[in-house]
């Protein structure tokens, strides 16, 4: 996503320093831990509730009595790589994972639109805080993590900005709406490549919209959408984030320089030298979270 937008900002943003992957690669990552026949890891299908419509969920319960720390893991657009390798790992580090299906994708009742979809994200963070999930799932709500791909990073860092409800935040190749917006509306020139881009994997994944009227949405809220203003809030909490140096680098790196700006900054930024769905380097980019989680967990995660 984004192709022809990243050249042109790469033509005038440098991106962040390429980053070895950890040399030590955590258990968890690669290894199965020994099944816990009174608490085993399982799987819930869950429906989210989101302004009337169910939203297709996945909750990945982790094994071991107690609860748990959990992470919230937001897919991109259209969603094709749900990262559901990187949420087994987070599991065997003994991390609950709730992966979601926004309104209007891929079979969630409703429309798609990228304002509805930063609602949806509102409605599952909602939804971990009712005690009855709470109690459920076996939930710890002091040690909850917002993560996201993408579109979902942009969402789990808007989120973050603008709660006190999260320990941490995980954001992977980050899609700055805002800046495509601005970027697109300063040289109309390249929209139809950033609708090309958009357009190029939706299949039948989103309903009720084309790359047209997202790229569209996106100028609308060009200047209220900027993750660049969201610095000085989300700075104060835990975030890592992981560019790749051929997806979203431009964007991610003013991201990064800004949030390092701020007094008493808590961020941790990797750039893996892979393209924007880290398709080689899986290993290298769930040994990089699992490792960053570890700190959000005082006690020890399984190895």
């Amino acid at each position: 996503m984004q192709k022809h937008l990243a050249a042109a900002l790469l033509a005038t943003v440098l991106t962040a320093p390429a980053f070895a992957a950890t040399a030590t690669v955590p258990r968890a990552v690669i290894a199965d831990p020994p099944r816990d026949a009174a608490h085993p890891a399982r799987n819930r299908q869950v429906l989210v509730l989101s302004h009337g419509g169910g939203m297709n969920a996945l909750f990945m319960l982790a094994a071991g009595a107690g609860p748990k720390p959990t992470m919230v893991l937001l897919h991109g657009l259209p969603g094709n790589e749900q990262n559901l390798d990187l949420a087994q790992a987070v599991r065997r580090a003994g991390w609950n994972v709730l992966t979601l299906h926004y309104r209007g994708s891929w079979g969630s009742p409703g429309r798609f639109t990228l304002a509805g979809a930063g609602e949806d994200v509102e409605a599952a963070m909602a939804f971990l805080r009712q005690p009855d999930t709470i109690a459920q799932f076996g939930i710890d709500p002091q040690r909850i993590v917002i993560a996201g791909h993408s579109m979902g990073g942009f969402f789990a860092a808007r989120y973050a900005a603008t709660h006190d409800d999260v320990a941490g935040v995980v954001l992977l190749d980050p899609w700055n709406i805002g800046a495509t917006g601005k970027h697109v509306a300063a040289h109309p020139e390249t929209r139809q490549d950033a609708i090309a881009d958009l357009g190029d994997d939706f299949g039948n994944s989103l309903a009720g919209t084309d790359a047209a009227r997202l790229v569209a949405e996106a100028e609308r809220h060009a200047q209220d959408w900027d993750l660049l203003d969201t610095a000085p809030a989300l700075a104060r909490k835990p975030v890592l984030i992981v560019a790749a140096e051929h997806g979203n680098a431009a964007q991610v790196a003013p991201l990064a320089a800004a949030f390092r700006g701020q007094r008493g900054a808590q961020v941790q930024a990797v750039t893996l030298p892979s393209d924007h769905a880290f398709a080689d380097k899986r290993i290298a980019l769930a040994s990089i979270t699992v490792d960053w989680l570890a700190a959000r967990r005082p006690r020890a995660a399984p190895k």
